[in-house]
């Protein structure tokens, strides 16, 4: 069964699964380590929400770097993300074929399915529900906000990720990264009642909260993805503002934290620094 635990790189902590099989690294980043300054302190990954565009740069570099593939941040993946449905796929890293990848990742993408060595992808959060998928061949990084989660966005990124790495969806991975737990995510009663409808009654939580995370599973589940093959993070962002960004419980001034993924580099002894908490990540 996938887990995620806390480790260090550097002054950077991240989420990841140090026994992926494959040839995939990925992490779910903290908020610490980077060189931003309040409201967006400090490993603030997001270029759209306000902060200096060369403190956002280096907090880049710094994540790639902790990942062991700071040398890659020309070729990184970095989709416009419009809480919406679309999958971008790339398929090479030569260089026409990538920058045609990757300006079609800004014209507005919610997932990024991978199959080419050596191309960083990196998405941003702070409350919307990370998912990192990890094929023999390949990975996928998906937003899932509650409109995406609503269009199950990350089961259409788990059916295109399989079609692309040519494997089937029962040796998918997948690592649901630090969101608003459905205790601190109150919606109407509309919106509650929509999601109960299309994921059932176990999405809803008392007295009008959401749970995200079900949610996602079960789009998942429908997809082929088992639930022994899921991996959920119970940290929710907007109790944990010291580790993680939150949109909600900072009133919209914030940084981003991100989901990052590369196939084909493992950095020696990955993760190095050995795991900060056992187990889940709490």
């Amino acid at each position: 069964m996938p887990s995620l635990e806390r480790h260090r790189s550097g002054d950077v902590t991240l989420l990841t699964d140090p026994s992926v099989p494959g040839r995939v690294t990925f992490a779910f980043t903290e908020r610490a380590g980077g060189v931003s300054e309040p409201p967006y302190a400090s490993l603030n990954l997001g270029d759209r929400c306000g902060d200096d565009p060369a403190r956002v740069a280096e907090n880049r570099r710094r994540a790639l770097a902790a990942l062991g593939a700071e040398d890659l941040l020309e070729r990184l993946v970095c989709p416009h993300q419009v809480h919406g449905d679309r999958v971008v796929t790339v398929r090479s890293a030569e260089p026409a074929a990538l920058e045609a990848a990757r300006a079609e990742a800004l014209s507005g993408a919610d997932a990024v399915v991978c199959v080419a060595d050596e191309v960083p992808v990196l998405m941003c959060f702070a409350d919307c529900v990370p998912v990192v998928l990890v094929a023999p061949g390949g990975f996928a990084v998906v937003h899932s906000g509650w409109r995406g989660t609503l269009a199950r966005v990350a089961a259409r990124a788990a059916r295109e990720l399989v079609e692309a790495a040519g494997c089937g969806a029962g040796e998918l991975l997948a690592y649901v990264g630090p969101h608003i737990g459905a205790g601190d995510y109150e919606v109407s009663e509309e919106l509650l009642g929509t999601f109960a409808g299309e994921f059932g009654e176990g999405v809803a939580r008392a007295p009008r909260n959401l749970d995200l995370a079900f949610a996602v599973t079960s789009a998942l589940a429908d997809a082929g993805v088992a639930a022994d093959r899921v991996a959920v993070c119970d940290a929710s962002t907007a109790r944990a503002t010291d580790r993680f960004f939150s949109y909600r419980a900072e009133g919209g001034a914030c940084g981003r934290h991100a989901a990052v993924a590369l196939m084909g580099r493992r950095p020696a002894g990955w993760p190095a620094a050995g795991a900060m908490e056992e187990g889940w990540c709490r």
